[in-house]
């Protein structure tokens, strides 16, 4: 079932969606060659718990078999898409293709957003992916608005991406956010043509995030449990915001983290 938020609840989302944005800022600043990826987990939570904020990955399970997520945030690099955990032993390197992924559980309501950081002298094509990738994002928000189609999100962003050839994760999905970490509706970031058929509505609070790869969409998952790879070993970005459909059209619950 769909959650139609109310006014009040976002407004919290807004205020958690700034302090999660400006957290996230933090640590792409933070993500540099010789960082430690614990060190940039520790930022979210020092950042967190100074304004009585959780997170909303930090031991969480998508299913009651799933091992607890170990972070506050999902540190992807290179041909891992999402999901990659923070510990002791991982450190960024000069080149590297950067994931940041992050939630927050703040006064009662949850918002999401994620951000693909190029550190230090990275490929040209790996900086095109990524760009490619963020301004899909930012087209298919255009899309937004009551009485609209959710599949134009996903339909806008394929027709974008594909001609450039990129291969856009298909097993993996936007979401409705804010009373849970994941909620409904799901939202494929391509045009999903068995779908049911659904219209935006205002009140509905979506997690839109592109995950593109340089290759082939394909992906599976490492034996950690949680990291999410490309089958074929190609690049990966990922970017994501939290909105809410407004009765103009939307609004951004997550402001961009460079903005």
């Amino acid at each position: 079932m769909i959650r139609l938020k109310t006014p009040e609840e976002i407004e919290k989302m807004k205020r958690g969606g700034k302090i999660l944005s400006q957290t996230l800022f933090k640590i792409m600043t933070a993500c540099v060659a010789g960082a430690h990826t614990e060190n940039l987990d520790k930022i979210a939570r020092d950042e967190f718990e100074k304004v009585g904020g959780k997170p909303s990955f930090l031991n969480y399970q998508i299913h009651s078999s799933d091992p607890p997520y170990p972070s506050a945030v999902c540190i992807s690099i290179n041909d891992e898409v999402v999901h990659g955990p923070a510990t002791p032993d991982r450190v960024i390197k000069d080149g590297d293709l950067v994931k940041l992924d992050i939630g927050l559980w703040y006064e009662g309501m949850a918002t999401d957003m994620a951000a693909t950081v190029c550190v230090g002298d990275v490929p040209k094509v790996a900086v095109e992916l990524s760009n490619a990738t963020r301004r899909s994002l930012e087209l298919s928000l255009d899309t937004v608005k009551p009485g609209a189609w959710l599949h134009e999100i996903g339909k806008t962003i394929q027709g974008y991406l594909e001609p450039k050839g990129y291969g856009i994760v298909r097993d993996l999905v936007g979401h409705g956010v804010g009373h849970g970490v994941h909620e409904e509706p799901q939202i494929p970031h391509y045009h999903e043509r068995m779908a049911k058929p659904l219209k935006l509505k205002e009140g509905m609070c979506l997690a839109i995030e592109p995950m593109v790869a340089l290759g082939d969409w394909q992906i599976k998952q490492k034996n950690d449990g949680w990291t999410i790879i490309t089958a074929d070993g190609s690049l990966a970005a990922h970017w994501e915001v939290t909105i809410c459909v407004t009765k103009d059209g939307y609004e951004l619950i997550t402001p961009w983290p460079d903005a």
